[in-house]
């Protein structure tokens, strides 16, 4: 992957992880900050492995699935 394709899904990454503010449903928000998360994991790995960047969105990952798979989405 070039370092240009990987800047490229890591503006991707902050534009899913900015929208996820703007939503109001917190199913579709935890599935919106999970893409954007996700996008921020390959972007760290692609850009030189950037663990500030891969541990906690890598964690971040983890967590919404959990809530999306078990339904605690705080309603």
């Amino acid at each position: 992957m070039t370092p240009e394709f990987a800047n490229y899904i890591g503006y991707a990454a902050s534009l899913f992880i900015v929208l996820s503010f703007a939503l109001r449903n917190l199913r579709k928000i935890r599935i919106v900050n999970l893409i954007g998360c996700a996008c921020f994991v390959v972007y760290g790995i692609y850009s030189g492995m950037l663990w500030p960047v891969i541990i906690p969105n890598g964690l971040l990952c983890f967590v919404q699935v959990y809530h999306l798979i078990t339904g605690k989405n705080g309603k």
